[in-house]
């Protein structure tokens, strides 16, 4: 059947099961629009091309589907470079779609003309520039395969404006084989056995969870399996928050420049580090190093340039982390055991510097009219909406106070920009996450810079009359930064002051016709977050928080994870 381009990209897409796209029209996409307008597909109207890409990147963790982006030429295109380069760095699975000025103008400096492919090539995992339209379909159905497949990620497809208003026979090609791209399943059976042997005779065993745990459909059970039957601590990446439960009592929590003392330690301390769907990236090792020195490490990953990339590996897994830790199960039969005297050590560990209350060694507050602490607000986030609540977080210190307190207990209940650290992230995702899971609550915890980094998206909540709860922890500046400062740089605070010119956030969500509310004081923060919940529909609770309070553990720049400075002196 012979038809548009553009009407022909439209039946792929609803082909490979696309149900959602979220973009912002132009001139050399109008084609695509025109044709989307006859489609069952739901289009979401952002209103800016990063807000877009985001929301596709939240659809996505929180759905395990692949998002879908939409945008124009030049500009359009450009606009999308911080999310493509965030999705690549938390291995997302994003189909990007751009329009490209007609194939005769390309290369002459025309009106909105940039060249997509060349400045997305380093942050995508594969883009195409499609000049043929009778290669179109195809392309689209590799695109949807490689961003999906072995380790995740987004993929571009940019089409000229004439080619998508090019007649060509439509016929979406079947499931394809691609020579050169090779998808590990399984680990090699020797590296498996000899893994096994390794687990066995350990006797101070560590668990890192990382986001390949979320991400692999099928690991999350398998990892839990095999943690319990070796007795032994585990400890979670911020991508990996939710792949093994955090109240569960071999869970320590997040691991890295701000994990608990007891995780660190425990890695410090550990004769076997078993690391699942992590790359040993900066913010986890500290100084590599000094990074689990005693331990014999084994890596699991799908994608083997991972391998000994960061951390030399002593016993190399590659292949799907549901697959390998099945495999892993398997070898090691009936085999379970009881670590009674390292459960103890990592214990007391934990009960020297637990993460309770709000500072370790300081009493929680309590007087109703004092100023509310930024983790005590996070506490009553976590108590208000549960474990089964989305939560959705922007970067800085509320993202830190977010991963310590919001307690996950399953996958793809945690967004958050890890690898890239993307202030702006938070409010689009959160978009993503409630048009993707209408079924869950999903709650934005943010600050106050990274809120106004895409707060356009406020009027995408309220045209697609979202749910979402935002709680705005407002300190006055750049927190995170702040802090860098006051302990790093001598107390010489320079461009973190956001008082002056900051606006009034509650005033600002009615302006959008979302419901605004405000919390000072420390007795109204309860009733005011199950106001939040309660109310139906959007609506934003900003709280003012203590200005200048800091997120504990931190380890110093260049210092070892043993070497984090645990409270203000």
């Amino acid at each position: 059947m012979e038809m548009q381009a553009a009407v022909a990209l439209v039946k792929a897409l609803e082909a490979e099961g696309v149900e959602v796209i979220f973009g912002y029209p132009g001139g050399a996409s109008l084609y695509i629009y025109d044709a989307l307008y006859d489609s069952p597909i739901r289009h979401v109207l952002t209103r800016h091309e990063q807000g877009a890409i985001h929301a596709a990147e939240g659809y996505a963790r929180a759905t395990g589907r692949v998002g879908v982006v939409l945008a124009t030429s030049g500009p359009g295109a450009t606009n999308l470079v911080t999310g493509l380069c965030d999705a690549m760095m938390d291995s997302t699975p994003i189909v990007a779609i751009t329009g490209q000025v007609p194939r005769s103008l390309i290369g002459r400096d025309a009106f909105q003309e940039a060249d997509v492919t060349g400045i997305t090539m380093p942050v995508t995992k594969h883009n195409y520039l499609v000049t043929d339209p009778d290669q179109l379909l195809r392309v689209v159905r590799e695109a949807f395969h490689i961003a999906s497949t072995g380790r995740p990620g987004p993929v571009l497809i940019d089409i000229p404006k004439d080619v998508t208003n090019t007649k060509i026979h439509y016929h979406y090609p079947p499931p394809i084989h691609l020579p050169g791209y090779r998808v590990p399943r399984e680990a090699a059976p020797e590296a498996v056995a000899e893994a096994a042997e390794a687990i066995r005779t350990a006797r101070r065993p560590v668990l890192i969870c990382g986001g390949g745990v979320v991400s692999s459909p099928d690991a999350a059970g398998p990892f839990r399996t095999l943690a319990e039957r070796m007795d032994a601590p585990v400890v979670e990446t911020l991508m990996g928050l939710g792949g093994f439960p955090m109240d569960h009592p071999q869970c320590l929590g997040l691991v890295g420049m701000h994990g608990t003392f007891a995780a660190n330690r425990a890695v410090a301390n550990a004769d076997l580090l078993l690391a699942c769907g992590m790359r040993f990236d900066d913010r986890v090792t500290g100084l590599a190093a000094r990074f689990a020195p005693k331990a014999r490490v084994i890596h699991i990953d799908i994608d083997p340039a991972e391998m000994s990339k960061n951390l030399p590996s002593h016993i190399e897994l590659v292949g799907d982390c549901g697959l390998v830790l099945a495999q892993l199960n398997e070898a090691l039969g009936d085999w379970s055991q009881k670590l009674p005297e390292w459960r103890a050590q990592v214990q007391a560990w934990h009960d020297q510097h637990p993460l309770w209350g709000v500072r370790r060694g300081e009493e929680v507050p309590t007087d109703p009219n004092g100023v509310p602490k930024p983790q005590q607000v996070v506490q009553a986030v976590q108590a208000t909406f549960g474990s089964k609540a989305i939560i959705c977080t922007d970067v800085g210190q509320h993202q830190m106070w977010a991963a310590h307190y919001c307690t996950r207990t399953e996958p793809r209940t945690w967004l958050s920009s890890s690898g890239l650290g993307t202030m702006g992230f938070g409010l689009p995702a959160a978009v993503g996450a409630a048009i993707g899971r209408p079924d869950r609550d999903v709650v934005l915890v943010t600050g106050d810079g990274s809120i106004q980094m895409c707060i356009q998206e406020l009027a995408t909540v309220v045209q697609e009359n979202l749910p979402v709860k935002i709680v705005l922890l407002n300190n006055g500046y750049l927190g995170m930064v702040r802090q860098w400062q006051e302990m790093f740089y001598e107390g010489r605070y320079k461009e973190v002051d956001l008082r002056r010119g900051m606006p009034d956030f509650v005033k600002l969500a009615e302006a959008y016709g979302i419901r605004g509310m405000r919390v000072t004081r420390l007795g109204e923060l309860a009733d005011a977050m199950a106001a939040l919940r309660a109310h139906d529909g959007a609506a934003l609770l900003e709280v003012k928080v203590e200005e200048e309070e800091n997120v504990f553990p931190i380890v110093p720049p260049g210092g070892a994870n043993t070497e984090a400075v645990l409270a203000k002196p």
